[in-house]
C-alpha cells in the first residue's frame, strides 16, 4: 500500500509537470543539525525528490549533502543580538528578533525556493518557524510534517523559569500550531506518549539512527586524523599538561608518529603507551553541566594519585613530574577531546586552564564534518552531558558514537534507557563521582586488561549492524511521508 501510494503521489506531481519535492526547514545552523541532514539525504536517495534546505549557515553540512545534485541549500542571513543591553529589554529584543526571523523565512518559503510538496521542519525553535510554515503551506498549497525533537517551551523556561508568561504563550503557540500540522515525528516513545495525551497530537517515533559514514575507524584512518590533529593535540593555548609536556620526547622529525600511532614503513600499531581517549561532543549549553565532567577528571586525578601512594603536591615542578616517564600502571591517562561550538564554552575552558593534573588533560576543538565520525570511530569511550530540558528527548550524540562502535557513559534521566542499555552498550551517572568510578573500572589494565571496557564494546558492534539511519527511515518516515503527500494532491 506504501508503494502504491507514493506512485500514485508521484504520478499526480509529474502531471503538475515537474518532480516531486520537499523542502527540510531548520531555524539553526545547518552544520549543527544532523537529523535534518539525514532527513534531505533520505528524501533525496530513498523517495528520489529533489530537496530544498533553508536554514542558517555557519557550519559546514556533510559533503554528502554538498555533493548530492538532488539537494538545494539555502542559506538565511542571521541578524546579530546585540551584547550588554539591560534584562528589562530582553522581551522587546526577543519579539523583535522572532519578527525578523518570521519574515525572512516567510520570504524563502514562499519566493526563493520552488513550491514543495511538504515541508519537513524541525522543532524546536517553536516561534516563528511553526507559524511561517503554516502560513507558507497555505500560499503553495503544501503538506507538513513536524519532526518534534524536544519542545521549545521547556528549553525556553530554563532561561525565563516555567511561570513566564512568556514561556505560557510559547507553549500556546507550539501546541497550536503542532496540532495543524499534517503528519509528525518524534525521538522517542516517551515524547510520543506525550503528544497523544497532552497535545492532541499523533507522532509516529523516528528513532535517531546514525547513517553509513559512523563507523567504527581502521587503524589507518585513525593514524592519518591524529596527524592532522597532532598539533592541536600537543601544543594547547595557555595551560600545561602530560600531553604538552611529554610531547618533546616524540622524534620532532617523525612525521609518522603522534600521541596514539606511529607508522614502521608500511604498519602503523598503536603505541601501547597511549593515552586513553575519551570524546565528548557538546553545545555548551545550560541543558548539559559540563562542570560534571571537570569534577569527575579531577576525582579521577586525585584516586589514581591515592592508589598508587603518590606525592600529591601542587607545587609547580611536582605536577608533570613522572606524568609522562613511561612508567607502567594499571591505571592510564586520560585525554578529552570535547568537541563543539557553544555560549558556555570559554566559561569551561578557563577552568580547565586551572585544573592542575598529572593524569588528565583537555582539548577542546571543533571538527570538520568529515572528521568528526572518523573521531568517534577511534576514541575508547563517549561521555554524554545531555539531560534533557523536557526529558522526553534522547541525545543524537550518542546514537552518532554508537554507530561508530563507541560505548558511552550518559547522565541519567528519565527516558534515556530507552537509548543506553546499562551494562550492554554503555553505563549511566547521576554525579561526578559516580562518573569517577566508572572511568576507574572501565580502564583499569587499558589497553589490553579492561575487560569491562571491551563487553560493552562488543554490545555496541553487536547492535550497530542493523541499527541505520536508513533502514529507520525506510520504515517510519516513508510511509508518513507517502500519506501526506498523497492527501495533499487529493
Amino acid at each position: 500500500l506504501t508503494i502504491v501510494a507514493l506512485v500514485i503521489s508521484r504520478q499526480k506531481v509529474e502531471n503538475m509537470g515537474r518532480r516531486g519535492r520537499a523542502a527540510v526547514v531548520v531555524l539553526g545552523d545547518l552544520g549543527r543539525s544532523p537529523r535534518m541532514q539525514y532527513h534531505a539525504l533520505s528524501l533525496a536517495r530513498q523517495a528520489s525528490l529533489e530537496v530544498d534546505i533553508v536554514a542558517y549557515g555557519g557550519s559546514d553540512p556533510h559533503s554528502a549533502i554538498l555533493e548530492d545534485r538532488s539537494i538545494h541549500v539555502h542559506t538565511m542571513t542571521q541578524l546579530p543580538v546585540p551584547q550588554g543591553l539591560p534584562k528589562i529589554l530582553r522581551p522587546v529584543i526577543l519579539l523583535c528578533k522572532a519578527l525578523t526571523q518570521f519574515i525572512t523565512l516567510l520570504w524563502f518559503l514562499c519566493y526563493k525556493i520552488p513550491a514543495p510538496d511538504v515541508f519537513i521542519v524541525q522543532n524546536p525553535p517553536s516561534v516563528p518557524t511553526l507559524v511561517a510554515v503554516k502560513w507558507a503551506s497555505w500560499l503553495r498549497h503544501s503538506a507538513i510534517i513536524v519532526d518534534w525533537h524536544n519542545f521549545g517551551y521547556t528549553l525556553l523556561a530554563l532561561s525565563m523559569g516555567r511561570s513566564s508568561p512568556f514561556v505560557k504563550i510559547y507553549r500556546w503557540i507550539e501546541k497550536h500550531y503542532g496540532k495543524m500540522a499534517d503528519g509528525s515525528l518524534c525521538v522517542t516513545k516517551a515524547m510520543q506518549h506525550e503528544l497523544a495525551q497532552n497535545w492532541e497530537i499523533k507522532a509516529t517515533v523516528l528513532y535517531d539512527q546514525p547513517p553509513e559514514f559512523f563507523h567504527p575507524a581502521s587503524l589507518e584512518e585513525k593514524h592519518k586524523l591524529f596527524c592532522r590533529l597532532s598539533k592541536d593535540i600537543t601544543h594547547p593555548h595557555g595551560f600545561r599538561d602530560f600531553v604538552s609536556a611529554g610531547h618533546v620526547e616524540m622524534d620532532s622529525n617523525a612525521v609518522n608518529e603522534n600521541l596514539f600511532t606511529h607508522q614502521i614503513g608500511s604498519d602503523i600499531v598503536l603505541k601501547p603507551d597511549r593515552p586513553v581517549l575519551v570524546v565528548s561532543s557538546t553545545s555548551w549549553t545550560a541543558d548539559e553541566d559540563f562542570g560534571m565532567l571537570l569534577e569527575a577528571a579531577l576525582m579521577y586525578d586525585r584516586r589514581v594519585a591515592a592508589i598508587m601512594n603518590e606525592d600529591d603536591s601542587n607545587e609547580e615542578d611536582m605536577v608533570f613530574e613522572g606524568s609522562h616517564s613511561g612508567k607502567s600502571s594499571m591505571y592510564p591517562k586520560l585525554l578529552f577531546i570535547i568537541t563543539g561550538k557553544g555560549p558556555e564554552r570559554e566559561k569551561y575552558e578557563e577552568q580547565i586552564k586551572r585544573l592542575r593534573l598529572k593524569r588528565v588533560a583537555f582539548r577542546t576543538m571543533w571538527l570538520a564534518a568529515e572528521d568528526y565520525p572518523v573521531l568517534l570511530g577511534s576514541a575508547d569511550l563517549g561521555v554524554c552531558l545531555h539531560t534533557s530540558s523536557s526529558g522526553l528527548d534522547l541525545p543524537m550524540k550518542v546514537v552518532d558514537m554508537f554507530g561508530c562502535g563507541l560505548p558511552v557513559c550518559a547522565v541519567s534521566f528519565s527516558c534515556i534507557e530507552e537509548l543506553v542499555k546499562v551494562g550492554e552498550n554503555g553505563l549511566l551517572f547521576s554525579s561526578s563521582s559516580e562518573l569517577a568510578d566508572e572511568l576507574l573500572m572501565l580502564f583499569k589494565g587499558f589497553p589490553d586488561g579492561c575487560d569491562a571496557m571491551m563487553s560493552l564494546r562488543n554490545g555496541v558492534l553487536e547492535q550497530g549492524s542493523s541499527a541505520r539511519w536508513a533502514n529507520e527511515w525506510e520504515e517510519h518516515a516513508k510511509p508518513l511521508l507517502s500519506e501526506v503527500i498523497l492527501m495533499s494532491h487529493k
